[in-house]
């Protein structure tokens, strides 16, 4: 018996309220970390379902998001008011309780993290940020050379080369590079210093 709603159940209610393309990613990112999962040994199910509905809030206009993170009692920083679509991850991280009915802290912070990282990331938050970066339908440059660590590095590695792709990129745009991202990266250089 399912903790929370069948796949089927949450694909169909996924479809309805994203727009087609999203909807693909949505899929491309849950199979992704379901392979993740079975290679890092992280629990397949929490992987798939927080890869399914990480984007879950992106049904709401970039223009409602901080309305939406405010009825939530989500605090926004200078990063996030400046660049309001960040929001849609800490509000998927309710979207799945409430209409998901997926109650797992592990998914919630994994959905939670999945855009700019964070302190500490857990095997699963590491999965589904890297899953997000390298879904099938992603296509950037960098993509090819990520797709093809997921079959060799270890996840640490993987994800430093995924945060120093996203730092890369938000900076060639001048946009703000979120400190949690920052936090992310530097934890695993520093681990990683240490061994």
């Amino acid at each position: 018996m399912s903790r929370w709603m069948s796949h089927e159940e949450m694909r169909a209610l996924l479809r309805q309220r994203l727009k087609s393309s999203r909807y693909e990613h949505s899929i491309g990112v849950a199979e992704t970390a379901l392979k993740l999962a079975k290679r890092f040994r992280v629990d397949e199910e929490k992987a798939y379902v927080a890869g399914l509905l990480h984007d879950c809030a992106r049904e709401f206009p970039n223009a409602e998001l901080m309305q939406e993170a405010e009825k939530r009692g989500i605090e926004a920083g200078p990063v996030e008011r400046a660049m309001p679509l960040l929001l849609h991850a800490y509000i998927g991280a309710y979207r799945v309780k409430e209409l998901y009915g997926v109650e797992d802290r592990e998914i919630s912070q994994a959905i939670w993290r999945h855009t700019v990282g964070g302190a500490d990331m857990t095997p699963l938050d590491q999965i589904i940020y890297f899953a997000d970066m390298i879904e099938p339908h992603r296509e950037y440059p960098k993509a090819g050379q990520l797709r093809a660590l997921a079959e060799t590095a270890s996840l640490d590695e993987m994800l430093l080369a995924g945060l120093s792709e996203s730092i890369l990129f938000v900076v060639q745009k001048r946009h703000l590079v979120h400190p949690d991202t920052v936090t992310a990266r530097n934890e695993i250089l520093l681990k990683m210093h240490r061994s």
